[in-house]
C-alpha cells in the first residue's frame, strides 16, 4: 500500500462532521461521552493522510453496546488490532475514507490522540516540521505504513513531550507506533 499524503483540506472538517451525526444517530441508544476527530485531518493546515480518523469516547460498561449499534449501522468490528481498549470498526463505505475506533475514556491511546491534536493545533512550528517530515516519507514510493509510523515517530515524541503524559506512557506510545501498522 502506497502512503499518499496531501496537502490539508478545509474539506475534512465537514466530512467529519457529516460522518459524526451519522455515528451519533446510529448511537443514539448508547451512552457516549464524546465524539472526536482526531489525527492529522483535524490539526488545520497539517499535511496528511486523506482519511478521516474518529475517536467514539465511552465508558468502559457501555464499549459493547457502542460496538452493537455500530454493526447494526453496518461497521464491522475488527477487534482492538492490539491497542487495548480501542476497538476498530470498518466503516460500511469510503465516503469519505476513514478510521473508526470506540475508545474507552480516559485510556492512553485516547489521552494520546486528544494531546497530540492540542498541541499541534497550538504550535504552528511543530506542527510544520511534523508535516514537512510526513511528506518527505511519502515521497518514497516503497514506503509502507508501518515505516511511515516509525519514521515520524520522532517528531511525534516531540510533541508529546509537551503533554501531560508520563514517561512511561510516551515510551509506550513510541513502542506501539515502532512495532506495528496502523489498524
Amino acid at each position: 500500500m502506497v502512503v499518499t499524503v496531501l496537502p490539508y483540506s478545509p474539506e475534512w472538517p465537514g466530512q467529519f462532521a457529516r460522518v459524526a451525526a451519522a455515528l451519533g444517530m446510529a448511537l443514539d441508544d448508547v451512552p457516549i461521552v464524546s465524539i472526536e476527530h482526531v489525527g492529522s485531518t483535524s490539526v488545520p493546515g497539517l499535511a496528511a493522510k486523506p482519511v478521516i480518523d474518529i475517536d467514539i469516547v465511552v465508558a468502559r460498561e457501555h464499549r459493547d453496546a457502542a460496538i452493537r449499534a455500530l454493526e447494526a449501522a453496518g461497521y464491522a468490528h475488527r477487534g482492538d488490532l492490539g491497542v487495548t481498549d480501542r476497538e476498530s470498526m470498518a466503516a460500511p463505505d469510503d465516503d469519505p475514507r476513514r478510521n473508526v475506533y470506540v475508545c474507552v475514556e480516559g485510556t492512553l491511546h485516547l489521552r494520546n490522540h486528544l494531546a497530540v491534536r492540542s498541541i499541534l493545533r497550538e504550535r504552528p512550528d511543530l506542527r510544520d516540521r511534523y508535516g514537512a517530515v510526513k511528506v518527505e516519507l511519502a515521497r518514497d514510493p516503497s514506503m509502507d505504513i508501518a515505516t511511515y509510523l516509525a519514521r515520524k515517530s520522532p517528531v511525534l515524541q516531540e510533541v508529546l513531550a509537551l503533554s501531560e503524559l508520563t514517561d512511561a506512557e510516551k515510551r509506550a506510545i513510541l513502542a506501539l507506533n515502532t512495532a506495528q501498522p496502523s489498524g
